[in-house]
Formats: structure tokens, C-alpha cells, sequence
């Protein structure tokens, strides 16, 4: 049985922090065949989540908070899954716009079944998802450009919805410079290219109307990232190379 630590990053989620944590913590204990726990990662927010975070931690069994002064879903998750000893790292994002039914699978391609990393898919044959026409094209547009940048198939990279062994997150983690949400693509590539083996888990999304992504800014951010990791040197982080054991934080 395998150790999992499902990480949730949150920046001034305060008002959906607590339904979201429960749902997933009710999902959990019925449908997970893992030994788990829930670890709440506040990134600099000011809207007292990391107060409704503490709170949960004491109420609920499995359910632990930890407060990162600077805002960044990368940055959280960095730390987050560094100082981690589970076996299995994963994340969601606090909406939950991913459905949890895939959740147990997502964990046992990385635990029984030997892939690295587990990546959720809303571009995956078998996936259902409900999101607008524009949200649509610039995510596939998004994969277009990373295969002609990098040449790596990447079904899809935005989902935040993932899993991954702690030898690869501690082999990956270090080279990471992106602190928001071009960390997601630059793991995925290093794992793809690097010669981890991947796999991508179709999901059922229905979009958040409230999502606090900045789409102009966030593509052009993400256009950066891909240029800067085409000189990025692909052997560092290659599964043959050995892990630099990093002591928990």
C-alpha cells in the first residue's frame, strides 16, 4: 500500500476552501485503497484561508495545513511535495473542476503500474468536458505550440490535476524555475524529455466561471517558458541520471 499526499494550492480560496475539502476528504475515505492525506498549501493569501485551513486541520483526521509567504501555485507545490516522504505526489486544483472519479486511477498509475507521472487530460480520448468555445481553442492551441517548440506529445498540461512518485518530483523539482502556472508544463516536459515514463488520465471538467487566471498575461508567460526550456539541457534530469537526495524540509 502506497503513501499518498494530495496537496491543494490556494490563493484567497477562503469562501470554497471548506466545501472543497470536504468533499474530497468524504471521496477519499470511500474510494481510495491508499493509506492518504490532505495537505492545504496557502500561498501568500489575505483573505484568511490559511485561518479556515488551520481550522479543517484541527476538525478533520488526514487534513494538515502549511503557509508559503509568497504567492505562486508553482511555488507551493514545490515546497509542498519537497518536504513530502509519501510515496505518491499529488495535486488538485481547489475547485475541483476535475472529477474526483478519476482520482484513484490517476494514483495507481504512478503506484501498481510504473509510470513516473499521472496527468490528468481534458484532450484525452474518454473525456468529458464542459468549457467555452474560447477556453477550448487555447488549450489546444497551447499543445500545438508546445509539440512545435519542443516536440514532445503532450496530450495536456493545464490540467491541475496530477500524480507523481517522489524519486521523479525530487529529481525534477530542483531544475523548476516557473513559480505560477507554467511550472505544470515545464514538469511535464522535463519528465517527457527527460525519459520518465508519462501517462495521461482522461477526465471529466466543467470550467470554473471563476477562475482567477489572467489568460493575456498567462500565455504570454507560457510563451516565455517554452522558449527559455529549449535551451534547457534535457540530460540533467534524465531518469538514468541519480536522484540528489534533498533532506525534507
Amino acid at each position: 500500500m502506497a503513501r499518498v499526499d494530495v496537496v491543494l494550492p490556494v490563493y484567497n480560496e477562503a469562501h470554497v476552501l471548506e466545501r472543497s475539502v470536504r468533499s474530497l476528504h468524504a471521496f477519499l475515505q470511500d474510494s481510495l485503497a491508499h493509506e492518504w492525506r490532505i495537505l492545504i498549501a496557502d500561498n501568500g493569501s489575505k483573505d484568511g484561508t490559511f485561518e479556515v485551513a488551520r481550522r479543517l486541520e484541527l476538525e478533520l483526521g488526514q487534513v494538515f495545513a502549511m503557509h508559503v509567504p509568497e504567492a505562486g501555485r508553482g511555488r507551493a507545490l514545490t515546497q509542498a511535495w519537497m518536504q513530502s516522504e509519501a510515496d505518491v505526489l499529488a495535486y488538485m486544483d481547489i475547485d475541483l473542476s476535475s472529477g474526483l472519479e478519476a482520482f484513484p486511477r490517476l494514483v495507481s498509475d504512478v503506484a501498481e503500474h510504473g509510470f513516473d507521472v499521472a496527468a490528468g487530460s481534458r484532450l484525452s480520448k474518454g473525456s468529458d468536458v464542459t468549457r467555452s468555445l474560447k477556453r477550448e481553442v487555447l488549450s489546444r492551441g497551447y499543445v500545438f505550440l508546445i509539440y512545435l517548440l519542443s516536440g514532445a506529445h503532450l496530450s495536456d498540461t493545464q490540467c491541475g490535476f496530477k500524480a507523481i512518485s517522489r524519486r521523479c518530483a525530487h529529481k525534477l523539482l530542483p531544475y523548476t524555475q516557473d513559480t505560477g502556472w507554467f511550472w505544470d508544463t515545464e514538469l511535464l516536459l522535463m519528465a517527457a524529455k527527460g525519459g520518465w515514463r508519462v501517462s495521461f488520465v482522461p477526465v471529466r471538467w466543467v470550467e470554473d466561471t471563476d477562475s482567477r487566471v489572467k489568460i493575456a498575461s498567462t500565455v504570454w508567460r507560457d510563451i516565455k517558458g517554452l522558449l527559455r526550456m529549449r535551451r534547457f539541457d534535457y540530460k540533467k534530469v534524465s531518469k538514468s541520471e541519480p536522484v540528489r537526495e534533498v533532506a525534507p524540509i
